[in-house]
């Protein structure tokens, strides 16, 4: 199945509510295998094509204030019209999924893919001190896992999660191992699992509720701001992952996410060929980043080479885990931009560049 394709089918069976949201390449197939699938007649899921992407990130504030399992999809210029929707979710402490298969910008750019929304997803996107936890799928196969484990996520942070793929990944296709079905979650279990804040329609019997992220109250709001920092610390210490290959020996080591990381598995074998030790790490999730795992190979390899299908920009976490930890390291960017995906040639002819200090 195609990247794209498997999100649709992972969201029907992991027993997903709701989804709302607008075509754009080259994420559009996703929402068409829902509506082929035609889950509302199996699962009793809601699938709606919304008239914007404005429009859909409300609906899913919405239904994600009702305690349900809500997601949306969409593709880089739609996750910047999604961002004001997506902060005042984060605001309010609602579980949601935002799915942004990226593609090449800024602007309209191209229908190619990309990786240059990691500072959107990762730094916040929309206004506010915010963050979203993020997923960084390298295969269709984590295409399906990961969502089940972003709803997982949401539900027990209260907070939005991005998978952040790529259109190289949506439009991929690969062999695919599918879960099974879960019912969808009913009213009585939602008060269960979603405690008092949920909007179930059964109020009546305590205080009215009301779900916002507006408090005119400036203490209040610091208040708010404080508990939600105490929750990204938290993210920070519990939910950090990241895949090491051929890292036991390596005296270089290369930090890709995503499809680049596909491209640096056969650079990494390439650079061996020529004798060169060479590992990588591979971050999961690039919010909460990875900090700790690549400190620790700081405290011993010779150099880092991070590639990325963007101008740069997971660069910066990774000198910032470094220099955190008071390591002084050589830390390269290699990547390319406008659609276009470096090849395993090219990374480790920049892995050599820094192997010999050029």
């Amino acid at each position: 199945m195609k990247g794209n394709e498997v999100i649709a089918e992972a969201a029907i069976r992991c027993g997903c509510d709701g989804y709302f949201g607008y075509p754009i390449t080259p994420q559009s197939e996703v929402m068409e295998t829902l509506m082929a699938r035609e889950p509302w007649n199996e699962t009793g899921m809601v699938v709606l094509q919304a008239e914007s992407e404005l429009a859909a990130i409300n609906m899913v504030y919405g239904a994600a204030g009702t305690g349900k399992k809500v997601m949306t999809s969409s593709s880089s210029p739609g996750i910047s019209l999604m961002s004001e929707g997506i902060s005042y979710i984060a605001g309010a402490e609602l579980p949601c999924v935002v799915v942004n298969v990226q593609r090449g910008g800024p602007g309209l750019g191209t229908i190619q893919p990309s990786q240059a929304d990691y500072f959107q997803a990762t730094k916040g996107g929309g206004h506010g001190d915010y963050h979203l936890l993020v997923l960084a799928p390298a295969s269709v196969q984590e295409m399906n896992d990961f969502v089940k484990l972003a709803f997982d996520l949401a539900f027990k942070y209260r907070n939005p999660v991005m998978i952040l793929a790529d259109g190289a990944i949506g439009q991929m296709m690969e062999k695919v191992e599918l879960g099974d079905f879960e019912p969808r979650t009913g009213d009585a279990e939602v008060v269960v699992r979603c405690g008092s804040w949920a909007t179930t329609g059964k109020g009546r019997s305590r205080e009215r509720n009301v779900i916002t992220s507006l408090e005119l109250d400036s203490e209040k709001m610091e208040e708010n701001n404080i508990r939600m920092q105490q929750k990204y610390r938290r993210m920070e210490q519990e939910e950090a992952r990241c895949e090491l290959i051929a890292c036991e020996d390596a005296e270089y080591v290369m930090v890709a996410f995503g499809s680049a990381a596909r491209i640096c598995q056969k650079s990494v074998e390439l650079a061996r060929e020529k004798g060169l030790k060479v590992g990588l790490l591979r971050p999961i999730t690039v919010y909460p980043f990875p900090s700790k795992a690549v400190a620790g190979l700081a405290a011993r390899v010779k150099g880092f080479l991070c590639v990325e299908v963007n101008a740069g920009q997971m660069v910066e976490d990774v000198k910032l885990a470094i220099y955190d930890h008071g390591m002084v390291v050589p830390v390269k960017y290699y990547g390319r931009m406008g659609g276009i995906v470096p090849t395993p040639g090219e990374v480790v002819e920049a892995l050599e560049k820094l192997v010999t200090g050029e």
